[in-house]
C-alpha cells in the first residue's frame, strides 16, 4: 500500500530532528546595534505522526531564538517544547506544572516575553509552558494559581498599559473566555461570553476602549474526535459569522454583536476606535476553512480586508483592501488598538506556499513586495522601531527566511522605510528552520 503523502510534511513544512546550540553565527551586511536581544519563533514540529491524518496545527512545539548583541548574532538556540507526549517518546522527565483538558502538548503556536520571563503559547485549552532564557522548558504555568483555564496564542499587548488580552476557547466551553493578564504576569480579569457552539478562536482584537471577539464557522466535530482527527474542528456555515465588541471594563452582558458575510479570520492586523462609536478592524479574510482540506489552512486566497464594525446599527462593512494572498499580518506594536498606517504580511498561495513579504501603506492605499531571490521565501514578518518614538515605520522588520536551493535558513533584516532594497543584515542559521507560526523581538531589557 503506497503511503500518504501530506503536504504539511514535506519540504520546509517537514519538522527537524536535532536541538543544537551554535555562537557567533556567520552575518551578511551589518546587524544594528540597537538590536540588542532575541528574535524568537515557536511552530510545531511533529514526531512520529501518521501522514495520513497529520494537521499542520498539531505536534509539539519547538522555539528556534537568535541572539543578537553588539551588532553580532551571539547564538542560535532550537528547542522542543517539552509537553508530556513528546517527553514520553524521548524519555524526558514529564516538567512539573498545571495540566487541563488538552493540556498535555508542547505549546506550538507563539512564544513571547512578559514581566522578564519568556512563555511558549497555544489555543484550546492548553496552558502556557515557561521557558528560560536559553529557551529551556521550565513548567507549565497557571500564573500562580490565576489561570482559570487555558490561554490563547494571541495575546494583544496594550501599548498604554502593558497587559494583555486574550480570548480563548475549549471544545467543551458553551462559551469563549476573556482573560486579561497583568504587567506582574497574574490573572486579572475573566469573562465568559456564551456563543452557540465550539467555536475555534485563534485570535481577537483590542481598540483603546473594547475587546474584539470572533464567533466564526470552525467548530469542534464530535464524531472527527472520536474517529481520532488530531484536529477536529471543521467548516460549519449553519454556524453563522459574526464579531463582538465588549468594553474593557465590561462583562458578558455588554457585548453586541454584528453578523459578517461567512468566513474565517485566523489573524486581525489591527483594530481601533472612530469617534462616532464605530470600530475599524483590518483581517485576513479566509473565503472558508477546514472544508474540503481538513488537515491545513488551504481553501482559497486568505486576502486583507477593513471591517468597519457600527453597533448601533448592527452592521459591517466589509472592503477588499489588497487582492493578493496573505497571511501573518503584523503591525507596530506601539499601535496595537490605535489608528495604524502601516502593515507586514507573508505572502501565501495555493496549499500555503510561502512567497515574498509585503508592506501595506493603508494610507496611501499601496503595497510594496520585498523578494528575497529565487527559491527564498518568508514567513512572518516582525517591526522593530529603531527607538521608542520613532515614526510608525523607522525600524527593522525581522523574519526567518527558507532558501529552497541550499535547503536553509537565515534570520533577515529589513529596513522598514527602504522596503525593497537589500537586507540590513543577514543571520545564517545552522540549520533549517521549518515553517512555523508566530515570534517576536524580545528586547533584553524587557
Amino acid at each position: 500500500m503506497a503511503t500518504a503523502v501530506n503536504n504539511y510534511l514535506q519540504g520546509n513544512f517537514a519538522p527537524v530532528d536535532n536541538e543544537l546550540t551554535a555562537e557567533d553565527l556567520p552575518v551578511t551586511g551589518r546587524i544594528p546595534e540597537e538590536l540588542q536581544g532575541r528574535y524568537l519563533r515557536n511552530g510545531p514540529n511533529p514526531i512520529g505522526v501518521d501522514p495520513a491524518v497529520h494537521h499542520w496545527f498539531v505536534g509539539t512545539g519547538m522555539v528556534h531564538g537568535i541572539r543578537l548583541e553588539g551588532g553580532r548574532a551571539r547564538w542560535y538556540r532550537n528547542r522542543f517544547v517539552r509537553g508530556d507526549s513528546i517527553a514520553d517518546l524521548k524519555g524526558w522527565e514529564r516538567v512539573p506544572g498545571p495540566r487541563h483538558g488538552m493540556g498535555d502538548g508542547g505549546p506550538n503556536t507563539n512564544v513571547i516575553g512578559h514581566a522578564g520571563r519568556t512563555f511558549a503559547l497555544v489555543e484550546a485549552g492548553t496552558p502556557p509552558m515557561e521557558l528560560t532564557y536559553d529557551l529551556e522548558t521550565v513548567a507549565f504555568t497557571d500564573f500562580d494559581g490565576t489561570l482559570p483555564g487555558g490561554f490563547s496564542a494571541h495575546p494583544k499587548r496594550d501599548p498604554a498599559k502593558g497587559e494583555l488580552h486574550t480570548v480563548s476557547y475549549y471544545w467543551e466551553w458553551p462559551y469563549i473566555q476573556y482573560t486579561r493578564l497583568g504587567t506582574d504576569a497574574t490573572v486579572k480579569k475573566v469573562v465568559n461570553v456564551p456563543v452557540p457552539g465550539g467555536t475555534m478562536v485563534h485570535d481577537c482584537a483590542i481598540t483603546e476602549s473594547q475587546v474584539v471577539l470572533f464567533d466564526l464557522p470552525v467548530t469542534f466535530s464530535l464524531d472527527a474526535a472520536m474517529g481520532g482527527t488530531p484536529f477536529p474542528y471543521y467548516w460549519n456555515p449553519e454556524y453563522g459569522a459574526r464579531v463582538g465588541l465588549m468594553p474593557l471594563d465590561g462583562d458578558e452582558h455588554d457585548v453586541r454583536w454584528c453578523e459578517v458575510d461567512l468566513c474565517y479570520v485566523f489573524h486581525p492586523l489591527n483594530a481601533y476606535d472612530l469617534p462616532d462609536g464605530r470600530v475599524v478592524l483590518d483581517v485576513v479574510r479566509h473565503p472558508r476553512m477546514f472544508d474540503h482540506d481538513k488537515l491545513g489552512p488551504n481553501e482559497g486566497t486568505p486576502t486583507l480586508e477593513r471591517w468597519t464594525v457600527d453597533p448601533v446599527a448592527g452592521k459591517v462593512l466589509e472592503e477588499r483592501l489588497d487582492d493578493r494572498g496573505e497571511e501573518f499580518p503584523r503591525v507596530d506594536e506601539r499601535v496595537v488598538g490605535r489608528r495604524h498606517r502601516y502593515g507586514y504580511a507573508a505572502n501565501v498561495g495555493i496549499d500555503f506556499a510561502h512567497g515574498p513579504m509585503l508592506k501595506h501603506d493603508l494610507k496611501e492605499g499601496t503595497t510594496t513586495t520585498h523578494d528575497f531571490g529565487t527559491g527564498r521565501v518568508t514567513g512572518e514578518g516582525v517591526f522593530i522601531p529603531r527607538t521608542p518614538d520613532a515614526a510608525e515605520d523607522d525600524g527593522w522588520v525581522m523574519s526567518i527566511v527558507y532558501d529552497a536551493t541550499s535547503d536553509s535558513s537565515e534570520l533577515v533584516v529589513l529596513d522598514a522605510q527602504d522596503f525593497t532594497s537589500a537586507p540590513v543584515a543577514t543571520v545564517q542559521l545552522p540549520q533549517r528552520v521549518p515553517f512555523g507560526f508566530h515570534g517576536n523581538w524580545v528586547p533584553d531589557e524587557s
